[in-house]
């Protein structure tokens, strides 16, 4: 298996702007496809996808995505832009853990840890980092540990826990950073009070190239209080949302054949699980 991982990130017609603004500030990074209800972008190779989906969901601060630079200049410079029309969540300043860092909810929702460092064992130019808020308060050991075991190729870089008497709950994840099939993600606990939870406003995508892989995501994804959702969509036991799809749906969907494509789009809405001998099928119009 060699599953391309990445996150989706919903908007409300606001799709094509945040990439053209990501493109601006990002280094290294381009629009790659935009289709008007998805415009996806490459940071150093690595993707996104923005969903243009409406006023439903929002993306919160459950999953932020942290940017290390070794130059306390640069993260000085990426704090500056995406902090503009945007909101501080931490003040750009020095910290035990960072001389230079700041965390900043962007103009577009979207939440970002400017991070003076090291990178770490990673070539990613972002760390997806997942936050376990509320009911989720103190199970970012336990999440590491069923992510890992699931995903080949994975494995647990790090873990960082809060001591006694320290700023959160002893023992809780301060900062972990792991990796499911070579795509690093990172995590923390927060015993704080959130107005937020885990939801689709960011949301995981894993491309499977069989059934049998979409079959297994899916059947342990949703298991022990998971939840099965529309089009792919799915919720884990954590409350985090994935998407578990056939690379052979945006193959087809680049042949440039509208009418097979919408045929195969019409199928897809009608599934929870998705089928790819189905998909394929109505694409071909059997």
């Amino acid at each position: 298996m060699n599953n391309l991982i990445y996150p989706c990130i919903w908007m409300d017609g606001t799709a094509r702007e945040a990439a053209g603004f990501y493109s601006g500030i990002f280094p290294a990074t381009k629009i790659t496809a935009d289709a008007g209800i998805v415009t996806t972008i490459e940071c150093s190779g690595q993707k996104m996808m923005l969903l243009n989906a409406g006023p439903q969901f929002q993306p919160n601060p459950s999953v932020s995505f942290l940017i290390a630079n070794e130059s306390e200049a640069e993260t000085e410079r990426l704090y500056t832009a995406l902090a503009e029309g945007g909101i501080a969540l931490m003040p750009l300043d020095s910290y035990p853990f960072s001389k230079k860092y700041g965390w900043v909810k962007d103009r577009f929702g979207i939440t970002w840890q400017l991070y003076t460092g090291e990178k770490g064992n990673t070539d990613q130019y972002f760390t997806p980092t997942l936050m376990f808020v509320n009911q989720q308060n103190g199970r970012a050991k336990e999440a590491i540990a069923f992510y890992t075991s699931l995903f080949p190729n994975s494995k647990t870089e790090g873990i960082m826990e809060y001591p006694q008497g320290g700023e959160d709950t002893a023992g809780n994840v301060q900062h972990a950073q792991f990796s499911i099939n070579n795509y690093t993600m990172a995590c923390m606990d927060s015993s704080l009070a959130h107005q937020f939870n885990f939801d689709e406003g960011i949301s995981i995508v894993v491309e499977c190239s069989t059934q049998q892989e979409i079959d297994k995501y899916w059947n342990t994804l949703t298991a022990d209080g998971g939840a099965e959702s529309r089009c792919g969509w799915l919720k884990d036991k954590f409350g985090l949302s994935w998407q578990i799809v056939p690379v052979q749906l945006g193959q087809l969907m680049g042949k440039g054949e509208p009418e097979k494509s919408q045929r195969m789009m019409n199928a897809l809405m009608q599934m929870d699980k998705l089928d790819i001998a189905a998909l394929e099928a109505a694409y071909n119009g059997k």
